[in-house]
């Protein structure tokens, strides 16, 4: 399946003063296919090894970091002789700490050489005081398939062609098509098997499955991976999200998880979260100007998944509700359609995410983005009401920002507001 990054893999490839590539990503996201991929399409050959459970791999980088032996060690494990036009991939480089360590040599002494890791758990390991190289690495991040590659995933190009660049006035005659597509989003998420198998089979039951399959490998991990007298609050955190975004104020309660719960009581927990991929986090701004970090309330934030398939699969939301209901967009406050958003403002470059409210908690943002210097208040609309009083007021109160309210609405441009259909999300730019 075609995903976006490959053109930044690609570019990465192509750069003459690239670095030793680190690719970040929760599981299951696609980084082995995507690195495995590009090495088909742009190298002569690629040499790849897991140091997954694999002794004979993590112990390659042990003894020293003379890279000639590491080379050499490396190609006889994969049975792949390694050139300079010979991609290396070394997968679950976190379960090799002396790995991560030996890019830093790999770029000084053999800077010929194209080295690409992956990990499911980096995050975590590079909060542990993993010596990590510094300035020494190229560093992606890679996340579920979005909208516009679910789209490509189907087969419909011209669809997702025309999404990418197409006037709006060819777009809006077709909006039915991109709902039909949008609706079928909504339950399959961005997981790659999950959307793979349900695009060839059709097959409902199996796709729940599996979304259920990558929760319990993300329960294993957590259980594995995560200090012991953390993983109860990590799971207590987890489980709780579709209930914390269903309430009307999506605001992360501590309360909610236990009587009298402090935020130090679950600091580490969400941190654990964060670093494995699994959540995103959402801070609040209570006022508006550039750069937003300057305004970040730290007290407050919203936790989202990091995927609205598996978002459904957790809250154990019927399939039929989803791909048959008429309501299913508004259903639950609107919690699936933000974090549908959410999931496609991500990716997005140059943007920094924040929510929004005032001092006395009277208007209310979804989200407030920042790209580059402009600033852009994004009210995300699930139901047919359309009415945004907060967007409004902040517009008025705000004349150099954007305003813009994501919903199931055609394009639209209004004085001091832009209607972006919720299926071009990520074209809110």
């Amino acid at each position: 399946m075609e995903r976006t990054i490959m053109t930044q893999l690609k570019a990465w490839k192509e750069n003459p003063t690239k670095k030793p590539l680190l690719l970040k990503g929760a599981r299951q996201v696609g980084k082995t296919y995507i690195l495995k991929e590009l090495g088909q399409r742009y190298f002569h050959n690629y040499a790849y090894v897991n140091c997954d459970n694999n002794p004979a791999a993590a112990g390659i980088f042990s003894p020293d970091y003379n890279i000639d032996r590491i080379v050499r060690e490396l190609s006889a494990l994969t049975n792949q002789p390694i050139t300079p036009d010979t991609l290396i991939i070394i997968d679950e480089i976190q379960e090799a700490p002396a790995g991560l360590h030996a890019l830093k040599y790999f770029h000084e002494q053999r800077p010929d050489l194209y080295v690409a890791v992956a990990g499911s758990l980096l995050g975590v390991a590079l909060h542990s005081d993993e010596s990590f190289p510094v300035g020494m690495v190229d560093i992606l991040e890679m996340y579920p398939m979005t909208f516009d590659e679910f789209l490509l995933a189907t087969g419909s190009e011209i669809l997702a062609k025309e999404l990418e660049s197409a006037p709006w006035d060819v777009l809006n005659p077709i909006a039915d098509e991109y709902v039909n597509w949008l609706r079928q989003y909504y339950f399959t998420g961005g997981m790659p098997e999950v959307v793979k198998n349900y695009l060839a089979t059709a097959d409902v039951p199996l796709a729940r499955k599996l979304q259920n399959d990558i929760l319990t490998a993300y329960q294993l991990d957590i259980s594995k991976h995560a200090p012991v007298n953390q993983v109860p609050r990590i799971n207590m955190v987890w489980r709780s999200i579709p209930s914390q975004l269903a309430r009307e104020n999506k605001k992360f309660i501590y309360g909610a998880l236990k009587k009298g719960a402090r935020a130090n009581d679950f600091e580490i927990a969400i941190q654990w979260l964060q670093d494995a991929g699994l959540v995103y986090k959402i801070p609040r701004v209570n006022k508006i100007g550039v750069p937003l970090a300057f305004y970040e309330d730290l007290s407050a934030f919203k936790l989202y998944m990091l995927d609205c398939g598996l978002f459904g699969a957790l809250s154990a939301t019927p399939p039929e509700l989803i791909l048959v209901a008429n309501n299913i967009f508004s259903e639950y406050k609107g919690a699936f359609t933000e974090q549908y958003a959410l999931q496609q403002l991500i990716p997005l470059n140059d943007t920094h995410i924040y929510y929004y409210t005032n001092d006395r908690s009277t208007l209310e943002l979804d989200f407030i983005l920042q790209h580059g210097v402009r600033v852009y208040a994004v009210e995300v609309k699930a139901e047919e009401n359309l009415k945004a009083k907060s967007l409004r007021q902040v517009a008025l109160d705000n004349p150099q920002i954007a305003a813009v309210r994501l919903s199931m609405s055609p394009y639209r441009q209004q004085s001091w507001m832009t209607n972006v259909p919720l299926w071009a999300a990520s074209r809110i730019y």
